[in-house]
């Protein structure tokens, strides 16, 4: 480009870093190679390059598009409407309009972005102003589709097995729906480049979706630069044995949303299918394991589940706090968090007489959000219209449900194991007896035992 670059490209490459720029400007001559004639690349360019064994046909044509219809002068960015975009997706990319458009996917801001997006969302060469809801989902399932292509053929499943785990076409499917359900659209149904920025700046996978995909599909491999996480590591699962519920598009939805994110290992500590029908065995299995995500599929095919954000305890009383919540993960993909209405966020009692025995989430006793009694298959979500704690709708295909499947995920760092003994002689009569107490705090009674602690010594 040397001398003659416009300034608007030279402001783009100073995004980023000196050793950077080169394979940034020499993306260009490696696509040329790949197809191109002269001046500009071809949409054949971008087909004979990386990204054609990780994008569909569709999704190639969509990032062509969007690439020639940036502007490199003053205004760079992508012109559609009144035709335009047709004359440009005819008419090829240039030098400059590539650095443009990796710039501003690579390191470019939510208004730079959109109108990428509004592009790469339009049916044909698009000359609209605005894209319909459905034509956003059709791109995003494009998108999808590439992403999972891409950690497969990168072998970065971390552990997962595909062929072990849910149907990746239901997945995309309902994750692009779930990233849709952000926009917010006209009355119309409709949405313009400013609603398109406003979803970019919100919707963060969109853009981390984006990157991954032309990084790997046009090799621009930026040194120093470790690859985008969006799987955490599975450890400890007998796959030769296991199918799991999760399919890989929901377990990228659901992740972020946890407080190790990517980082914590998950591990499979309970499945109906390996372990039996049994309460007993699911409470074995998830006790003093840390943070957990319970995943379970109803006789209606409903699959739905919650997270744990504390270890579970065996009492009869609420425990956890408010980074728990409830999900759904088919027919529709949903997260639901606390509302700070009441802290009855996790509940797990057994072989008691007085209190309720089960598992439950959200809500209070006789409705909660999500139950799954003693007497294992039985369970309700009874949420009309919302459950309290969660906000949660009903999760179950009806109210009292049976159970078809369940499966309990370890998804944090484990808690340090207790020292033996250590403050025994202290305990109240009270914590004996954890029932007791439980019915005298409904009942309003005063615990005055409570007060009679001796303080303990503080630790030098």
């Amino acid at each position: 480009m040397g001398n003659t670059e416009s300034v608007v490209v030279q402001k783009r490459l100073a995004r980023f870093r000196p050793e950077e720029r080169p394979l940034i400007e020499g993306v260009f001559e490696r696509l040329q190679g790949d197809g191109g004639s002269g001046k500009v690349l071809t949409l054949e360019s971008f087909k004979q390059s990386s990204m054609d064994t990780l994008a569909s046909d569709s999704m190639i044509k969509r990032v062509y598009r969007a690439a020639c219809c940036v502007e490199s002068g003053a205004g760079a960015a992508p012109v559609t409407g009144s035709g335009k975009a047709t004359t440009a997706a005819t008419s090829g990319v240039s030098r400059e309009q590539l650095v443009v458009f990796l710039a501003d996917l690579l390191r470019g801001t939510a208004e730079e972005r959109a109108p990428l997006v509004l592009a790469m969302s339009q049916e044909g060469a698009g000359n609209s102003e605005v894209v319909t809801r459905e034509q956003v989902s059709q791109f995003l399932q494009d998108v999808l589709s590439s992403v999972v292509k891409i950690l497969v053929s990168r072998e970065r499943l971390r552990g997962w097995k595909l062929d072990r785990m849910g149907d990746v076409s239901i997945g995309v499917k309902l994750l692009a729906e779930q990233m849709c359900s952000e926009l917010k659209a006209s009355e119309r149904g409709t949405c313009d480049v400013c609603s398109l920025e406003d979803w970019v700046f919100r919707v963060s996978q969109v853009a981390a979706y984006l990157e991954l995909l032309v990084s790997e599909g046009l090799a621009v491999v930026l040194p120093n630069r470790p690859p985008l996480t969006l799987l955490p590591p599975c450890l400890e699962a007998p796959w030769t044995r296991l199918k799991c519920l999760l399919d890989l598009p929901t377990l990228m939805f659901l992740a972020p949303q946890l407080p190790d994110s990517y980082s914590a290992p998950w591990r499979l500590l309970f499945t109906t299918q390996l372990h039996g029908e049994s309460f007993s065995r699911m409470v074995a299995g998830l006790s003093k394991q840390g943070p957990t995500l319970l995943l379970i599929r109803d006789n209606r095919g409903h699959v739905f589940g919650a997270f744990a954000s504390h270890a579970w305890e065996v009492k009869p009383q609420f425990q956890g706090d408010s980074r728990c919540f409830l999900f759904s993960a088919y027919p529709r993909l949903r997260v639901y968090t606390a509302t700070g209405y009441n802290q009855h966020f996790m509940y797990l009692n057994q072989n008691q007489q007085t209190m309720p025995n089960g598992l439950g989430m959200g809500g209070q006793h006789g409705y909660f959000g999500l139950w799954l009694d003693s007497d294992f298959g039985r369970g309700h979500s009874r949420a009309r219209p919302k459950c309290t704690t969660y906000g949660s709708p009903q999760l179950s295909g009806d109210e009292e449900f049976t159970l078809d499947y369940a499966e309990v995920w370890a998804v944090g760092k484990p808690p340090e194991p207790e020292e033996g003994g250590e403050g025994w002689g202290k305990r109240s009569v009270l914590d004996m007896d954890p029932e007791v107490q439980a019915m005298m705090e409904m009942a309003g009674k005063t615990l005055h035992s409570q007060g009679l602690r001796e303080p303990e010594e503080d630790e030098d």
